[in-house]
């Protein structure tokens, strides 16, 4: 099979064929390999033992992973429209850990930015056509912006107020220094995580911490439930919306006129 540029263009940026398929499968195993190698590499035990094992392969998908940078760059219609993309920086980071290593001293550091290959896993299986369904979350979280800024707000006055009786009840002498610390130790105890390293000890104190606890378990179902009431809402608004969308593909209908991809082929609508 003569491979010319155009065709190689399909194989890396469609998914509609064989080869095209062959080289996503392969890609993907690529950049959950790579993630493995990180992931290993940063138990002590295992790095003392096969540290030089982990570096050949970090090295070998890092210049297989260059390879495919390199590729799309080339072979997109417009090489800056890609590199400045989402994407684009998205590939560049994920291949720049290991470069920096040769002139950044403690370039270890870096190789968290390695987690960015996970992003490309969403370009690899074209999650993309179903981010349209996203639009129902972000409308909801923009509509309901005010409710939930002033529970951010009921939340920071208890806080205040449970921090300042705690720092009053109990005092400096069972570790509560001041009013900060005081709050530190409502916003632990109130979101249910319990460090343990500050705790009332006379019996007023439990007491208020008893309430705070019981407190935390009724305001954490209280985001859920704003968030959720203004997505219903906001479906209903979209159904009301119905129009004459068909699938130019497989003839779906009804579609609503926000959808932006066919709810039962995946198809772009336009």
């Amino acid at each position: 099979m003569k491979f010319t540029k155009k065709r190689l263009a399909h194989i890396v940026f469609e998914s509609n064929d064989k080869a095209s398929k062959l080289f996503d499968v392969v890609l993907l195993f690529m950049i959950f390999g790579s993630i493995f190698v990180a992931i290993l590499d940063s138990v002590a035990s295992l790095r003392e033992d096969y540290g030089e094992a982990f570096l050949i392969l970090e090295w070998l998908f890092t210049i297989l992973f260059t390879i495919e940078y390199l590729l799309r760059v080339w072979l997109s219609r417009k090489a800056t429209g890609y590199i400045f993309s989402f994407f684009g920086m998205v590939d560049l980071l994920a291949i720049l850990p290991s470069y920096l290593s040769f002139f950044v001293l403690n370039s270890q550091l870096f190789t968290v930015v390695r987690a960015l290959r996970l992003l490309r896993v969403i370009r690899i299986l074209k999650l993309g056509r179903y981010v349209a369904e996203a639009e129902y979350l972000t409308k909801s979280l923009k509509s309901s912006s005010h409710k939930i800024m002033i529970f951010i707000g009921f939340v920071i006055t208890i806080v205040l107020i449970m921090g300042t009786f705690m720092f009053i009840i109990e005092g400096p002498e069972h570790g509560f220094t001041s009013i900060p610390v005081g709050m530190y130790w409502a916003i632990v105890t109130l979101t249910t995580v319990g460090f343990g390293d500050i705790y009332p000890v006379t019996p007023l104190g439990q007491l208020v911490s008893s309430l705070i606890m019981l407190l935390g378990y009724a305001i954490i179902a209280v985001p859920t439930g704003i968030v959720s009431s203004e997505m219903a809402s906001q479906k209903r608004k979209d159904e009301l919306l119905l129009g004459d969308k068909i699938c130019p593909k497989c003839r779906y209908t009804p579609l609503l006129q926000a959808d932006n991809y066919c709810k039962n082929c995946g198809e772009k609508l336009f």
